[in-house]
């Protein structure tokens, strides 16, 4: 008898370590108010209201749903090339664009993007002003993914979206996860979002809704992306799912930000002393961290297995890379879930995974 696929076991564990857990689709559906209203095409019911609250939290004059956040970044890089007449745009080397999106930015919208800074660490101001070329946009991610959920201070970010607008080039955030700053800085999402000029959010990452994503900013700029949502085949017949789910997941999980963010810290704490084992960035900036660890990928896959097993616990099926051979990560995201577990109970269970 063959042995269960980790994706089959994880359906199995009544408990999960990461995020909001092992949602099944009942628990999924329960959260969408029945309430809203359906749309058709885009226009009314949940997808207006959705668009609404979304404008208003982050203080921008409008919002456009869009299925998917890889569909609202190249809009809005399309969009603000198309206005200045100039093709290239910057992002940080470890960008979503470029690392995910099999270089759709290029293949469909003829852009030109430029890598800036160390792929291993948060570009500076000087990043920004040694390039000397022209562009149309300067992408931020707030928080960094892949390089542990790091944030710069509010004062570089601050100077950095000034040198931006100085050079007369647009600033675009990718603020997937926006929502997960906000006790870092101590600030509301409109206030972070004022320092750009378009702002992409997911509904799903952060927030646990279904999928789908948000496009924030001046009118005409969200009436031209409504015309390249169509273009791109994403103003679908009934898109009220997806916002309806995306809107109960702002409304119950913005504000449990600063929780989520304390539990990280408290983690943090509780597995600073574990040996082999090293926190990126410590302390967390957002709920969410790497943790590097010096094990076996198979020791660890194995230990990670028996947790689900015995003690139906899951964790992580498996680990990535690291630019050091005898290092592995695996993400770390304080959501729903996590809060079940006390910091002690995490660190045993970390310690399980690298025994």
């Amino acid at each position: 008898m063959s042995e269960r696929s980790f994706e089959d076991l994880r359906w199995t564990c009544p408990r999960a370590l990461n995020w909001h857990g092992n949602r099944h689709a009942a628990d999924l559906i329960a959260e969408i108010p029945s309430d809203l209203g359906v749309d058709r095409y885009g226009a009314g019911g949940a997808v207006a209201v959705l668009e609404k609250e979304i404008a208003t939290v982050l203080g921008k004059p409008a919002a456009v749903f869009m299925p998917s956040g890889t569909m609202a970044q190249q809009i809005a890089l399309r969009i603000h090339a198309d206005r200045r007449g100039i093709r290239s745009f910057a992002f940080h080397p470890t960008s979503h664009l470029e690392l995910h999106e099999d270089k759709a930015y290029q293949r469909l919208h003829g852009l030109i993007g430029l890598p800036i800074g160390d792929a291993r660490t948060l570009w500076t101001l000087d990043d920004l002003t040694s390039v000397h070329e022209r562009l149309a946009a300067v992408l931020f991610e707030l928080p960094q993914r892949e390089i542990g959920g790091r944030l710069p201070s509010w004062v570089d970010l601050e100077a950095q979206t000034s040198a931006v607008r100085e050079r007369g080039a647009a600033s675009h955030l990718d603020g997937a996860r926006i929502w997960e700053c906000t006790p870092y800085y101590g600030k509301t999402p409109a206030e972070i979002a004022a320092l750009f000029d378009t702002v992409y959010v997911s509904l799903y990452k952060g927030l646990g809704g279904l999928s789908g994503s948000c496009l924030a900013g001046d009118e005409d700029v969200i009436d031209e992306a409504r015309a390249w949502r169509k273009r791109h085949g994403g103003t679908l017949f009934a898109l009220w799912p997806y916002a309806a789910s995306g809107l109960a997941g702002l409304r119950k999980r913005l504000p449990l930000m600063p929780r989520y963010y304390e539990h990280a810290m408290a983690i943090a704490d509780a597995l600073r002393s574990i040996p082999n084992l090293e926190i990126v960035p410590d302390p967390p900036q957002t709920p969410m961290m790497h943790l590097h660890m010096r094990v076996d990928e198979d020791a660890f896959v194995k230990a990670a297995r028996r947790l689900a097993e015995d003690e139906g616990i899951f964790t992580w099926p498996q680990t990535v890379a690291a630019d050091t051979p005898s290092v592995r990560v695996v993400e770390f995201t304080v959501g729903d879930a996590t809060l079940t577990f006390t910091p002690e109970e995490v660190a045993k269970i970390v310690e399980q995974l690298l025994a």
